[in-house]
């Protein structure tokens, strides 16, 4: 949980009761558990309106997934086409730069 080992959890709860003192702690985690619960509640709403607007709009699961391929299939392919430019002016620079310091090179 968090990367929180037994120890340091038992530390945690030993400085809460020490700075809240027994009478707190457990409104304090019920305040806790009630804000993790609307929390959750508004989430679960979200997610329910999400849903229903995209069933209004005539969208499902296979459309959206059909689109987001598509989405993506596009930008696999724009992308390869400007790494293949970046790749060909960098091999034409590199042969510039070859060329003008081949000279130098053999100079020294």
């Amino acid at each position: 949980m968090f990367g929180i080992g037994g120890g340091e959890l038992v530390f945690i709860m030993f400085i809460v009761l020490m700075l809240f003192g027994s009478d707190k702690v457990p409104e304090i985690a019920r305040t806790l558990g009630k804000t993790i619960a609307q929390v959750k509640n508004a989430t679960n709403d979200i997610k329910s309106e999400i849903h229903k607007g995209i069933e209004d709009n005539g969208l499902d699961k296979k459309s959206l997934g059909d689109m987001t391929g598509n989405i993506n299939s596009k930008l696999s392919k724009a992308t390869e086409d400007l790494l293949g430019d970046t790749v060909t002016h960098a091999n034409k620079l590199k042969e510039d730069i070859e060329e003008i310091s081949g000279p130098v090179k053999r100079q020294m």
